[in-house]
């Protein structure tokens, strides 16, 4: 029964997280366009947020279990995370989703014949456009797909979720609904929230074109997230199972989401702010800082 109330909590997190998600869509109800400055900004701080994690939390945490060692399995587990994502990525390059990004009341500019494909480069814009467009016709072979891009993108941040609460129920946590939740697992809920605002405006603004309905862009931002709970029970059950697995975790999860990081968040919020002063630099340089200082702070509280 005590693991069943665990597996609850640790799945409740990471519906926390993909809930979060949905907060991207919100600033659409007050206003009827984001700005990139806004948008290059948040990216970065996402980018500060999942690094800050990965680093002072994650990785730090599995050379903690490494201690008096090499942290072989750690190194492996960091490897691992980026070979991961590469190969996943290379895979979804061959995968034609037969979404068109022209929509009959969203003139952004392209053939409303042009098909989008999975793009193994990164989650770019066309990666955004399909998933809005997938979701917002509904279509069930293209949402399957679609999820699996998803899946791709989200698992990670949910293995890190998993991985965080592999101490759950041991002394030193803090008392949250009658557990004893380990700081580290409040951290990593905190910040993959957090992270996830950004990408739910960028799976909203292609949604926005296309005249879906507010509260439709939110559950869409909700679903691209889905992923992350299920990831989470996965990982908790694996590490909780296989306890000299857990610098392994640690490392899977941090390699994963700082090379979504550089091959990914970076290249998206320079993307978006390719039209601004100094090609949106300084946006993405002041929202990194602002990920980092308010992230490194909770580690140590």
């Amino acid at each position: 029964m005590a693991l069943f109330e665990n597996l609850v909590l640790v799945f409740v997190a990471g519906l926390v997280t993909a809930l979060a998600t949905g907060l991207g869509a919100l600033p659409f109800f007050v206003v009827e366009d984001f700005s990139d400055r806004w948008n290059v900004a948040l990216w970065g701080l996402a980018s500060g947020i999942m690094v800050s994690a990965s680093l002072f939390g994650l990785i730090n945490e599995g050379l903690a279990y490494a201690a008096g060692g090499f942290p072989t399995l750690m190194v492996g587990g960091l490897l691992a995370g980026v070979v991961l994502v590469e190969v996943a990525d290379w895979a979804l390059d061959t995968i034609d989703v037969g979404v068109h990004t022209g929509h009959g009341d969203a003139d952004d500019g392209r053939d409303a014949d042009e098909s989008v494909h999975a793009d193994g480069g990164g989650h770019d814009h066309d990666d955004h456009a399909m998933e809005a467009e997938a979701i917002a016709t509904g279509d069930l072979k293209t949402l399957v797909l679609v999820l699996g891009i998803l899946t791709v993108h989200s698992f990670p941040e949910g293995v890190a979720i998993g991985v965080s609460f592999a101490e759950l129920g041991f002394e030193g946590g803090i008392p949250i609904l009658g557990f004893s939740v380990p700081l580290l697992a409040v951290f990593m809920t905190v910040a993959i929230s957090i992270h996830n605002v950004p990408e739910g405006l960028a799976i909203s603004i292609p949604m926005r074109a296309m005249n879906v309905s507010k509260w439709r862009m939110v559950g869409a931002a909700v679903f691209s997230s889905l992923p992350q709970p299920i990831g989470a029970v996965v990982a908790f059950v694996f590490v909780r199972w296989a306890q000299e697995f857990l610098p392994f975790g640690f490392g899977f999860a941090a390699g994963a989401m700082i090379y979504l990081v550089a091959t990914e968040f970076v290249p998206e919020a320079l993307e978006t702010g390719a039209d601004l002063p100094g090609n949106g630099y300084k946006e993405l340089v002041a929202g990194l800082a602002a990920g980092i200082a308010a992230m490194v702070p909770l580690m140590y509280v």
